[in-house]
């Protein structure tokens, strides 16, 4: 947290890096954003050792905590350094548009892509956090972020609870584990979360067993993917707490939206309010967006009408850094995201799927996300994925990968069953597979890149 700050506030560029990631594309980060100063926990230095003789711009290397430097060499101690220091600072001069951190992209094709932020577009982005009308912290809030530093400035919660004077929580390495989460939550007395739905799925797990007094908390807000409508139901009916849906990605900053309801909204019925917190909200002040079909032209906010999400605004990128390809996604200032989605006469943006991640079946679209969120609606079912797999006659079919809930059972047909009524019978899955574990990108989103791959020759019962 003090690099955060630190950092910036010299003039410099605050680059977290995704620790979780393969040594190699670690090294390939470092060197592609030239980073020159490289600061390490002492529990991580085992693995930096891996990457250091990759390193080509890398300078200084820094040390932190009290193991030491273990078998690395030419490092300096960052106490050290600091005790030898002045307290007293001579504030630089700065620039609003001067760059003042920067992270990749979890980059789940091909290499991450580095996405500069400025002191303007962080100062903008904590202000707009800290509204009435979205998170509104103020200085009687605690604020716990069950994100990594890494991932897009942890969703720039630390700026924001700074900017309102709010206590700042963190969960460190115990951010996996629900019990350590809870000890906290009682004990600091924390009043906001935010986190993948990963983590609200395995605390809920826990609180069934466990049950906690977690009545401080007054908001949570769940991103990085769609949130099962079935989660935001149970977290109500166990915690008390409304899941509050956020959508974004490192290049919007990272949040340009909340699905979070008007005074208005408040007075309608149960099942609807539900409905509209299980979409990805209204795009938030200072964004602007249009939601594009194939033909260029927008769509009509019906609900059924699918297109591609572009957004411009305030802390929304302009272009990849060192990435002139890849900032071709970047057209007339306005982000194409990739994100399919559809509007709903409120204005809310509901995410109908990453384009790559699509089922094309016979020429039409299918929802892999819609599918998944039924499916983990059904009382057996702990996560689901759905993937498209080759079909000789229709190109791609849906396949379900289910991981069941500890003691719980269900079979294949008892599933096709339970999403028959919700969906269009071309949408039903043509086969579901029971897996242990749904694997994870470094960030907690399903990466179906993998099991697509796993289940590309995957006979399909009904092919």
């Amino acid at each position: 947290l003090e690099l955060y700050f630190g950092v910036p506030c010299m003039g410099a560029v605050l680059h977290t890096l995704n620790i979780r990631l393969h040594p190699d594309q670690m090294a390939w980060i470092a060197n592609h954003a030239e980073d020159k100063v490289i600061l390490v926990e002492d529990v991580l230095v085992p693995a930096f050792e891996r990457i250091a003789p990759q390193l080509t711009s890398a300078e200084h290397l820094i040390v932190m905590g009290p193991a030491g430097p273990g078998g690395l060499s030419g490092t300096l101690d960052y106490e050290a350094l600091l005790a030898d220091s002045s307290p007293e600072i001579s504030w630089p001069d700065l620039e609003e548009d001067q760059a003042s951190a920067m992270c990749y992209t979890s980059g789940t094709t091909g290499n991450p892509k580095g996405v500069v932020y400025s002191h303007r577009s962080m100062v903008l982005h904590s202000w707009m956090l800290n509204f009435a009308s979205t998170i509104g912290l103020t200085d009687r809030d605690a604020v716990l972020p069950v994100v990594p530093m890494f991932h897009a400035n942890a969703w720039g919660m630390p700026y924001a609870a700074s900017l309102a004077g709010a206590k700042h929580v963190y969960a460190g390495q115990y951010s996996a584990d629900p019990a350590s989460l809870c000890d906290l939550i009682e004990s600091e007395g924390v009043t906001v979360l935010a986190g993948v739905p990963t983590v609200w799925v395995g605390l809920l797990q826990y609180l069934e067993q466990h049950p906690r007094d977690l009545s401080s908390i007054r908001y949570i807000t769940a991103g990085g993917s769609a949130v099962p409508v079935s989660l935001i139901d149970a977290f109500k009916r166990t915690v008390g707490v409304d899941i509050v849906q956020g959508w974004g990605m490192t290049e919007t900053g990272p949040v340009a939206a909340l699905s979070q309801l008007t005074p208005e909204m408040s007075e309608l019925p149960d099942d609807e309010q539900l409905r509209l917190r299980a979409r990805q909200g209204r795009i938030l002040p200072g964004v602007r967006f249009r939601v594009v079909a194939e033909d260029g032209t927008q769509v009509p906010w019906d609900t059924k009408s699918m297109g591609e999400v572009q957004v411009k605004g305030n802390w929304v990128a302009a272009e990849y850094y060192r990435d002139p390809a890849g900032s071709e996604r970047f057209v007339e200032g306005w982000l194409r995201t990739g994100d399919v989605a559809v509007v709903d006469d409120h204005g809310f943006l509901q995410l109908v799927d990453r384009t790559k991640d699509l089922v094309k079946s016979g020429g039409e679209w299918i929802s892999s996300v819609e599918l998944e969120s039924a499916l983990m609606g059904h009382p057996a079912v702990l996560e689901a994925s759905v993937i498209g797999v080759p079909s000789e006659r229709w190109s791609e079919r849906p396949l379900a990968c289910v991981v069941l809930k500890p003691g719980q059972s269900a079979t294949r047909e008892e599933l096709l069953a339970f999403l028959a009524p919700r969906f269009p019978k071309w949408w039903l899955p043509d086969d579901v597979v029971f897996i242990a574990e749904i694997p994870k990108t470094s960030v907690g989103k399903f990466d179906k890149k993998v099991l697509r791959e796993k289940y590309r020759t995957h006979e399909l019962p009904t092919a």
